[in-house]
């Protein structure tokens, strides 16, 4: 429980950003009282019975340990750091190019100081070359892959190094927030209570992305975006992107379709991965891992395919369309998620027990056989099909009869709400940070969102 009632700052979720913030005002401010309120549990008790091998479903926990608790989501994901500002976020909407690289640097260095590997992955010219001549482009990028398991040491260590002057409280939801008097409202296993703080940050994430948008509809702060990506996640035999993995590790390609002009990516590649469920408020997902343990590796890679949905006034709820989507998946499916061979999809038939039975590449995740064309906007599948075809004169094999595909897969993005370097509009000393904000898509612009919010706060980049 906080041992005070009255804090200097407040933030509002245990996230990268979060941390990194924390990190920053302790690391500069010793006399500060920070407090740090996450609605997930600690980092040390967040275990997924799938992960575990304790359950062959995802058993619907009350709190999903691969998306709440403490380090947020990034705890659990591949751990990629991109080192660039080509993708990853927005934040070069609002800070020069220049700034935002020196912050993602700083990040990594503390990153480094409690474990992170050094190892960088470069760019490859010859690669992105080959991608445009079949009329593919692929981002580039210095990336460091920390491995889900690597990353949750560092993550950990992180953590520990707060405990002695910045109090954190877990098991805990900011239920309001005072925009005027600065109360932090709280429900916690002690019951309802309140702080205040001069300072307060939100860096939700995007599991509290709504609890935060309905904060600023409530408080008269403008929201603004309505993009979704909506898509598979891809499962094949790791041979078959191999000459990219070793140079690149992850390659970041978008295609647009000839059937629609829409833009379609390939985005969170697991070099011998899993591919594992995600409980976000209730609804399943799909998402992948991949450990720098080589004993844990497999002999799959996976990547999330998603088209991108731009909506027009008047629709508003991008997320919910998302989540809608997705909750189809969860109906059809029986409570689970769906896989689907490609040559299945492409004959119009539903992948069974027996075709699965017969594929090639064997699935890392227990999910149901089914037909994602019940489920999936037509247009959106269309663009995934297509755009695999291409992907396939690049990495012959990408586009087999047995190339699984599993969903429902989202990326959305949280309503961006107006801000002055950060500050929303209206709230005075009230920030907010990171992918929750809509502000960043990335552990490496999260966290140096935390860093240059904290760094504001100490007065330091005014």
């Amino acid at each position: 429980m906080l041992k005070h009632e009255q804090y200097d700052v407040a933030i509002v979720g245990g996230g990268i950003g979060g941390l990194m913030a924390a990190f920053r005002l302790k690391e500069s401010a010793a006399g500060l009282h920070i407090c740090l309120i996450e609605k997930g549990a600690p980092l040390e008790r967040r275990k997924c019975p799938l992960i575990a091998k304790t359950a062959r479903t995802c058993v619907r926990c009350p709190s999903c340990a691969i998306m709440e608790g403490l380090a947020g989501a990034g705890a659990f994901s591949d751990g990629k750091y991109v080192i660039s500002t080509e993708y990853g976020g927005w934040l070069t909407e609002f800070l020069s190019p220049e700034t935002v690289l020196d912050y993602i640097e700083q990040a990594d260095r503390i990153l480094v100081s409690f474990g992170a590997t050094t190892q960088r992955f470069q760019p490859s010219d010859t690669l992105k070359k080959l991608c445009l001549q079949h009329d593919l482009h692929m981002s580039q990028a210095q990336l460091k892959h920390l491995g889900t398991d690597s990353n949750f040491d560092t993550m950990r260590h992180m953590v520990e190094s707060l405990r002695d002057q910045c109090e954190i409280e877990t098991h805990t939801t900011v239920t309001d927030v005072d925009r005027e008097a600065h109360i932090v409202h709280l429900r916690g296993r002690e019951g309802e209570r309140s702080i205040t703080a001069k300072h307060i940050i939100f860096a939700v994430g995007r599991v509290g992305s709504g609890f935060f948008s309905n904060w600023c509809e409530k408080n008269g702060v403008e929201l603004s975006n309505n993009q979704v990506d909506v898509g598979v996640r891809v499962e094949l035999p790791s041979s078959i992107w191999e000459d990219f993995s070793r140079q690149i590790y992850e390659p970041k390609i978008w295609y647009r379709s000839k059937q629609y002009g829409d833009t379609t990516r390939m985005f969170c590649f697991n070099d011998r991965g899993s591919v594992v469920a995600e409980n976000t408020a209730g609804v399943l997902t799909v998402n992948g891992h991949s450990y720098r343990d080589e004993a844990r590796k497999t002999q799959n890679s996976n990547f999330a395919l998603l088209s991108t949905i731009r909506f027009t006034q008047p629709f508003r709820q991008p997320i919910e369309y998302a989540r809608h989507v997705a909750s189809l998946a969860n109906l059809i499916s029986g409570g689970s998620v769906l896989v689907q061979r490609l040559g299945d999809l492409e004959n119009g038939r539903r992948t069974d027990e027996s075709r699965l039975a017969q594929s090639t590449t064997r699935p890392t995740l227990d999910a149901v056989p089914g037909d994602l064309s019940l489920c999936m906007p037509k247009r959106q599948l269309d663009n995934i099909v297509e755009t695999l075809h291409a992907l396939d004169s690049i990495a012959p094999g990408s586009a087999n009869y047995d190339t699984l595909l599993y969903g429902v897969e989202c990326k959305y993005y949280s309503a961006r709400p107006a801000a002055e370097d950060f500050e929303l509009a209206g709230c005075r000393n009230i920030y907010a940070v990171g992918d929750g904000a809509g502000f960043t898509r990335s552990l490496s612009q999260a966290a140096a969102n935390g860093l240059y919010v904290a760094d504001k706060i100490l007065g330091r980049n005014v």
